[in-house]
């Protein structure tokens, strides 16, 4: 069966991978750029083009999901302008000099990012399982949100792990700071998108590409739906494991265990 000249039953494994993707990160603050990036990968596809793709899909995912974080009032908009400033900066940053100069020297500094991240996913867990959480609005924004959204042009996904993370550690409320990092998420995809666009020009769509897009799409309302309505322990729990996966499962993958 086709829709649109794309194969459906070839589209339909990543239509799963898209939907789970955004269901993980819509609720969580983080993962659809690791997850759809490295599917990407597995393909064959060259990591700037890969990147490319991933923030076409986040500009439609990151917007159906923003506006559903909105509409339950899960965005401080006071920090959503701060990460989206710097965010943007530091993502137009990452995605010239990936494509352009074609120079990632954050391939050299993510085994040390994804280091300290399994670590702040550890933290994180512990405090979820902790007897109190203290909440306080966070302080260091811009800093961490330009290196997120460098880490994320340069590698396909970042912004989530290194943005979301860091504001919990700083005590920020995980449904506030889930919400608001997603909603910021889709200002950086544009922006970058619009820098991948102009240095490599428009690459035709894939079945795979057009299948992360769908099953995204779908699953955006109902991950800012699980946002609301997750316990704030139960949230920086599932934050801070998935954190732990995801770090140890790019260091795998740097050092070619995978």
């Amino acid at each position: 069966m086709e829709i649109f000249g794309f194969d459906l039953s070839a589209m339909l494994p990543f239509i799963l991978i898209g939907f789970f993707a955004q269901l993980v990160d819509g609720a969580l603050g983080m993962a659809f750029g690791v997850i759809a990036n490295t599917a990407l990968l597995w393909l064959g596809i060259p990591p700037a083009i890969a990147s490319s793709y991933v923030h076409f899909i986040k500009c439609f995912t990151g917007g159906v999901s923003g506006i559903s974080h909105i509409y339950h009032q899960n965005v401080d908009w006071r920090l959503f302008f701060r990460l989206a400033g710097a965010g943007v900066v530091g993502g137009v940053a990452g995605a010239w000099l990936l494509s352009v100069l074609h120079v990632n020297d954050s391939e050299y500094a993510r085994p040390f990012v994804q280091g300290y991240l399994a670590l702040i996913g550890l933290y994180i867990m512990f405090r979820g399982l902790g007897r109190k959480i203290a909440e306080r609005r966070a302080r260091i924004v811009e800093p961490v949100a330009a290196v997120g959204g460098f880490l994320d042009a340069t590698g396909g996904g970042g912004w989530g792990p290194v943005v979301t993370s860091n504001l919990l550690i700083q005590g920020n409320n995980p449904r506030m700071t889930v919400g608001t990092v997603n909603t910021a998420e889709f200002v950086i995809a544009v922006a970058v998108s619009i820098t991948y666009l102009l240095s490599l020009g428009v690459n035709d769509l894939t079945g795979p590409v057009v299948g992360l897009l769908i099953g995204g799409v779908l699953a955006a309302p109902f991950a800012s739906w699980i946002t609301k309505h997750v316990p704030t322990r139960r949230m920086m729990v599932a934050v801070g494991a998935l954190l732990v996966v995801i770090s140890v499962f790019g260091l795998l993958r740097t050092f070619g265990v995978l």
